[in-house]
C-alpha cells in the first residue's frame, strides 16, 4: 500500500458548502479505498445498562474505544475517520494500523469487563467485502467550523459491516499482546449540562434512508428541515459555556480511571482530584475562556455514517415541528427515524491539546443515542 493510500482520508478536501447542498454533490465524494478496513466497537446489553442507570458509564467506555484507536494513529501519522454511537464507535482505517488498533481493542475489551462488567465487543471486516457485497462507502469532508470538519459517509456499506461484525463470535483472533493501553487525552468531567438559554430539551435523534440510491436526497431534506426549524449548527447545539459545570467528586474521577487504568491507586486518585480541582481557576484564565469557546465549536453533535444522527436543543413547540415534517417523509416511505427527548445532554472529551488538538462526545442524556436507535428498530421490526 503506498503513502499516499495511507493518507487517504488527510487528504480529502474540506467542503466549506451548506451540508444540504454536500449530500447532493457526487463528485465531491470519494469511494474509501479496498484495502481499508471498517472497525467496529459495541456494548452489548447497552439498552438495558442504559435502563439501569449506567449511561454515562456507556458513554464513557465507548469514548475510550475511540481514544485508543485515535492515540495510535497519531503515532502513525495517520488520519482516520470515525463515528461517535453512544454505545459504541465506528472507524475506517489503512491496514498500517490494523494490528496495532484490533490489539488495543480487545485489551480495553477486557478492561471494561473486568472494571465494570461490561461487554464491549470489537471487529473489523474489509472494505472490500463491503464493496463485494454489492454496498456502497463513499466518503466526504464537511466544515463545521474554522477549526473543526466531520467526516460525511454515504451508503449502506457501514450499516452493512456493523451487522456482520454483530453476528459473529469472539474478536477475530486477534490477542491483547499490548502491555498497556494508551488512553492518553480521555477525560469525562462535565456534569450533565443543561439545554442553553430560551431551550428547554434536548433531542437526540436517528434517520436512515429507505433506499440507499436515493440516500442524498433525503438527508439534503432532512438537513434542511433540521436547519428550517432550529437554525444552524451554532443556534442548536446543545452545549453553551454558562451551562458547563465540572463534577469534582471522587466517584466520578475514579470512575474515569478505571477506564484507563484499571484499578485505581487512592494516592493516584487525590492527584487527580486536586488537578481538576485547578480546572476552576484555569478556567476564569483567558487561556481557560479560549478553550471553552473552543469546546463548544468542537463538540461532535453531528455524525453521518450512511444515517444522521444529531443531538440538538430546543424547545418542544420545534420538535413537534420537526416530528410533523419527518412523519410526512416516514409515511411517503422515504425514511426511518427514532428520536429521544431528555433534559440534558452529556459530554465526554478527547484532549490532546488546549488549543486546536480536542474533541468532544456529545449524546442525550439518560443514552439518547441509543433509546433513538431502539424506536428505530421496534418500527423496522413490524
Amino acid at each position: 500500500m503506498s503513502a499516499n493510500q495511507h493518507q487517504f482520508y488527510s487528504s480529502l478536501p474540506v467542503n466549506n458548502i451548506p451540508l444540504g447542498n454536500l449530500f447532493i454533490r457526487e463528485d465531491l465524494f470519494r469511494d474509501v479505498p479496498d484495502d481499508w478496513h471498517v472497525v467496529l466497537t459495541d456494548i452489548k446489553g447497552s439498552t438495558q445498562a442504559v435502563l439501569a442507570g449506567g449511561s454515562q458509564n456507556v458513554n464513557l467506555i465507548a469514548t475510550g474505544s475511540i481514544v485508543a484507536v485515535l492515540n495510535i494513529a497519531l503515532k502513525a501519522n495517520v488520519t482516520v475517520p470515525f463515528f461517535f454511537g453512544g454505545d459504541g464507535a465506528t472507524f475506517m482505517v489503512p491496514p498500517v494500523i490494523l494490528g496495532e488498533a484490533m490489539q488495543a481493542l480487545v485489551l480495553y475489551s477486557e478492561n471494561t469487563l473486568t472494571n465494570f462488567q461490561i461487554d464491549l465487543r470489537t471487529g473489523t471486516l474489509p472494505v472490500k467485502q463491503v464493496y463485494h457485497e454489492g454496498y456502497k462507502l463513499r466518503i466526504a469532508k464537511h466544515r463545521i467550523s474554522e477549526a473543526f470538519s466531520i467526516p460525511v459517509v454515504l451508503g449502506n456499506g457501514l450499516s452493512y459491516a456493523e451487522k456482520v461484525i454483530k453476528g459473529r463470535q469472539g474478536l477475530l483472533n486477534y490477542e491483547a499482546q499490548l502491555n498497556e493501553l494508551d488512553l492518553t487525552g480521555m477525560q469525562c468531567r462535565w456534569d450533565k449540562i443543561a439545554p442553553p438559554e430560551n431551550t428547554n430539551e434536548v433531542l437526540s435523534l436517528l434517520v436512515i434512508a429507505s433506499d440507499e440510491d436515493r440516500q442524498p436526497e433525503v438527508f439534503r431534506k432532512v438537513m434542511c428541515h433540521i436547519d428550517e426549524v432550529y437554525g444552524d449548527e451554532k443556534k442548536r447545539t446543545p452545549i453553551s459555556v454558562p451551562q458547563l459545570k465540572l463534577k469534582t467528586t471522587f466517584n466520578r474521577i475514579g470512575t474515569e480511571m478505571r477506564v484507563s487504568i484499571g484499578k485505581v491507586p487512592f494516592f493516584k486518585l487525590i492527584i487527580a482530584w486536586l488537578t481538576n480541582l485547578y480546572g476552576f481557576i484555569f478556567f476564569t484564565t483567558r487561556k481557560g475562556k479560549h478553550y471553552l469557546e473552543k469546546l463548544v465549536e468542537m463538540s461532535d453533535t453531528l455524525v453521518i455514517d450512511g444515517k444522521i444522527n444529531t443531538v440538538i436543543s430546543g424547545t418542544s413547540s420545534q420538535r413537534r415541528n420537526l416530528q410533523s415534517r419527518l412523519d410526512k417523509m416516514e409515511t411517503d416511505s422515504e425514511l426511518c427515524y427514532g428520536l429521544h427527548v431528555s433534559s440534558e445532554s452529556v459530554m465526554s472529551c478527547y484532549v490532546r491539546d488546549l488549543d486546536d488538538g480536542h474533541i468532544h462526545f456529545v449524546d442525550g442524556a439518560e443514552g439518547g443515542y441509543t433509546q433513538a436507535a431502539k424506536v428505530i428498530k421496534a418500527k423496522l421490526n413490524k
